[in-house]
């Protein structure tokens, strides 16, 4: 039983790291679109 909760605890944190690691490139790229969108404007 301790295997397959570990098993599972495993997944979950491997799942969760991939899904920060493309959450921090959705956000860093949104934000330097809103930058250059900014930078644009006051042009």
């Amino acid at each position: 039983m301790t295997t397959n909760t570990s098993e599972k605890k495993a997944a979950i944190l491997k799942w969760l790291k991939k899904v920060g690691v493309w959450g921090f490139l959705f956000f860093l790229i949104k934000g330097l679109i809103w930058l250059a969108v900014g930078y644009w404007a006051l042009k």
